[in-house]
């Protein structure tokens, strides 16, 4: 894929001396993928460019390559983050699930609390961060995710990852086969204006109630998992089956009048976003299979929820840019 960030770069000018301000953006696409979460991705990036500037300028001037230092230091933090998430995520109430993101043109309507260099805005949407493969992702050790991320999805050579990991270019080359094995290659995603219609149908059955439509565009074995931190009420555990789904969600529906239903790009894929009293209180996450609906993620955290603030006007549908 060679996934690149091409978004401003949000430094203070300092980094253009030495030719590292252009970096930021491709290392915030990496550490989203490597964390799922935009904030620890960004403090990933800044503890590597702290470490570049507390290194002395003499130092400094014999990396021939800065790039490739930084993506080293920040694998690395990434690397250290992944491992102290897996104890944090135990104590998590209920499941975790990656930071959804907007589209873009959505991002750039909205606005930005943090300001245009926010690093949400940065990140460059495609299939490597749908959140079906942020989640497939989760189920990797922090080794093996690193090693399938930097070759996989961004293209580095096994010799530069081994840098990263501490260990041999055979033994990442091993670690990148193992995780390629955790993706699932059975079948390929819906075309996007499938998934769009499909999406757009659960939208207008579950404003409507009505289960039988529901129960109807969703696969029998469908599971929808809601992550609330414990902040927002939401269901702890996954819910599986269709029909039990659709009867959560039109339960849902009942306890929340006037919920507001917007069909959004989420993570480059077409997703719903309910506002209440016009602020997103929910962004659901979709898989698509064979004309039905296989997972929903339902993202209520409010932590989560930051790049959706601000108020999104009504916007041509259709498919994502990215899809």
């Amino acid at each position: 894929m060679g996934i690149v960030g091409t978004g401003t770069d949000g430094t203070d000018g300092t980094e253009d001396m030495d030719g590292t301000a252009g970096e930021r953006g491709r290392l915030i696409n990496v550490a989203y993928r490597l964390l799922g979460s935009v904030t620890e991705a960004e403090d990933a990036v800044q503890e590597a460019y702290a470490r570049w500037y507390g290194l002395p300028g003499s130092r400094r001037e014999e990396i021939l390559s800065p790039g490739a230092w930084l993506t080293t230091v920040t694998g690395r933090v990434c690397l250290d983050l992944l491992g102290s998430a897996r104890a944090r995520r135990e104590r998590y109430v209920g499941a975790w699930l990656p930071e959804p993101l907007p589209d873009r043109a959505q991002w750039d309507r909205a606005g930005s609390s943090a300001g245009p260099g926010d690093p949400a805005d940065r990140i460059v949407l495609d299939e490597s961060v749908a959140m079906a493969f942020l989640v497939v992702l989760e189920s990797m050790t922090p080794a093996e995710r690193v090693a399938f991320v930097l070759h996989d999805v961004f293209r580095y050579p096994f010799a530069e990852i081994a840098g990263v990991l501490g260990r041999t270019p055979a033994a990442c080359k091993q670690l990148a086969a193992s995780a390629r094995r955790r993706v699932e290659t059975g079948r390929g995603p819906a075309p996007a204006t499938g998934r769009a219609d499909v999406v757009r149908h659960v939208k207008e059955a579950w404003e409507t109630k009505d289960v039988a439509a529901l129960v109807g565009l969703l696969d029998p074995a469908a599971v929808m998992t809601a992550d609330g931190g414990g902040t927002v009420g939401t269901v702890l555990r996954p819910v599986e089956g269709g029909a039990r789904v659709a009867r959560y969600m039109v339960a849902v529906a009942d306890r929340a009048p006037g919920l507001e239903l917007l069909e959004r790009s989420v993570n480059g894929v077409p997703g719903l976003v309910a506002r209440k009293d016009g602020v997103v209180v929910t962004v659901a996450a979709f898989d698509v299979a064979d004309g039905r609906v296989a997972r929903i993620w339902v993202v209520r955290n409010p932590e989560k929820l930051r790049p959706w603030t601000g108020d999104f006007p009504e916007a041509p549908q259709g498919p994502p840019r990215h899809a």
